[in-house]
C-alpha cells in the first residue's frame, strides 16, 4: 500500500499502490497532498529523525559536558609539567576518549595511531624548526625531497648565495639533522660553503620529508598553545574515521576544546586543489562549523586564503596564521 500524507494538516491514510506519485485533495481539508511510496517515505521519516536526535544529543552535551570527559581532559593539562617535546601522555586513552565520544555521537567509529601522538622521537623537534624558518629552509627541503624521488642518497647544498644569517639557519638545521639521524652524513665545508649529506632512505623519513613533518608542526603548535593556556582539551593526530555507510577517511589534526568545541585541521603542503570538493563535503557531514573545519595550505599567501574561504565551504588557513585564527575561535 502506499501512502497519503496532508503536509497541511497531517491527514494520513493507505491507498493503493497504482496512486504513487499523484496528488490528490485532502479529504480533511481538501489541500492538494501528495501520495508516497511507502518504503521511500519510511526511509525519508527514519532519516529526518536520526538527524534531528543526533542534533538534540549534540545540544544536550554541549549544555552538559560529559563528566568523565571533563575529568580525563584535565588531568592531562593539571597532572604537572609535562615536556611536549618527549611524551607519551597524549596516547593515554582517557586523553582522547572525549573525541572518541564526540564522534560515537554522530555514529561515527575511530581508529586512533598512538605512536602519531608519540613525542618521544625527533619528528616534532625538527618539525618545529622546518615551520619556524620554512622561508629559508624551503629550498633545502625542495632538494632533499627531490633527491629521495630520483633514488639518490647524495645530495650537495651550495650556500654561496645566502646571507650569513641564512648560512647560519641552513647548517644548523643539517647538523640537527645529523644528530637526530634523519641523515646519514653531514659535513660542511666552509671555504666552499658547501653541505654535503648522505640521506636516510627509511620509509617514515621520507614521508616526513615528504609533508608529515607540517602535522607534526601544526599539531605541536595547537597542542603547546592549549597546554600553555591551561585550558581543557583532547586531542588526536594521525587518525582514522568510519561513517555508518562504512566511507574511511583519514584526519590529520583534531582537537576538542572544552569537550564540545571541534576543530578540524587538514594539512596541505603541496597541490590542494583537487581536494576542496572532498573536505567541503566531510565538513558538512561531520556537521562542524566552517571557521572550525581548517584546510592548511602551505606558502599560500594570506590574500588568497581570504578569497579561497569566501569562495569555498571550508576555511582556509596557512603556517603563519592558523594560531591566530584558532585563538579567535575560543575567544568567541
Amino acid at each position: 500500500m502506499a501512502i497519503l500524507r496532508c503536509n497541511s494538516c497531517a491527514y494520513l491514510r493507505e491507498v493503493p499502490n497504482e496512486h504513487v506519485g499523484k496528488t490528490v485533495k485532502c479529504p480533511v481539508c481538501e489541500q492538494a497532498s501528495p501520495i508516497h511510496d511507502t518504503v521511500s517515505f519510511v526511509k525519508k521519516v527514519l532519516e529526518k529523525y536520526g538527524l534531528l536526535s543526533a542534533k538534540y544529543r549534540e545540544l544536550e552535551q554541549s549544555l552538559t559536558p560529559e563528566p568523565d570527559a571533563v575529568t580525563n581532559q584535565y588531568r592531562l593539562n593539571h597532572s604537572g609539567e609535562i615536556d611536549l617535546h618527549n611524551t607519551d601522555v597524549m596516547g593515554n586513552s582517557m586523553q582522547y576518549q572525549p573525541i572518541i565520544s564526540w564522534f560515537e555521537r554522530n555514529n561515527i567509529k575511530v581508529t586512533v595511531n598512538t605512536q602519531a601522538l608519540d613525542t618521544q622521537g625527533f619528528y616534532d623537534e625538527v618539525a618545529i624548526e622546518i615551520g619556524d624558518n620554512f622561508e629559508v629552509l624551503q629550498d633545502v627541503l625542495d632538494k632533499i625531497r627531490k633527491t629521495h624521488r630520483n633514488n639518490y642518497t647524495s645530495l650537495v647544498l651550495n650556500l654561496s648565495n645566502y646571507s650569513q644569517a641564512q648560512i647560519k639557519t641552513i647548517t644548523g638545521f643539517c647538523k640537527n639533522l645529523y644528530e637526530f639521524s634523519f641523515v646519514a652524513k653531514y659535513f660542511y665545508n666552509k671555504n666552499e660553503k658547501r653541505i654535503h649529506l648522505n640521506l636516510q632512505s627509511v620509509r617514515n623519513i621520507v614521508r616526513f620529508f615528504n609533508g608529515e613533518w607540517l602535522e607534526w608542526f601544526v599539531f605541536m603548535k595547537v597542542l603547546k598553545h592549549f597546554y600553555e593556556s591551561k585550558g581543557l582539551f583532547s586531542c588526536l593526530r594521525s587518525f582514522d574515521i568510519q561513517f555508518a555507510n562504512e566511507d574511511k577517511y583519514e584526519v590529520d589534526i583534531f582537537f576538542l576544546i572544552n569537550s564540545k568545541i571541534p576543530i578540524f585541521i587538514e594539512c596541505k603542503s603541496g597541490e590542494f586543489r583537487s581536494f576542496i570538493e572532498k573536505y567541503s563535503k566531510m565538513r558538512r557531514r561531520l556537521d562542524i562549523g566552517k571557521e572550525n573545519f581548517l584546510l592548511l595550505v602551505l606558502g599560500v599567501s594570506d590574500e588568497q586564503i581570504a578569497g579561497l574561504t569566501k569562495m569555498y565551504d571550508v576555511t582556509f588557513v596557512n603556517e603563519k596564521n592558523f594560531i591566530p585564527h584558532i585563538v579567535g575561535l575560543i575567544a568567541k
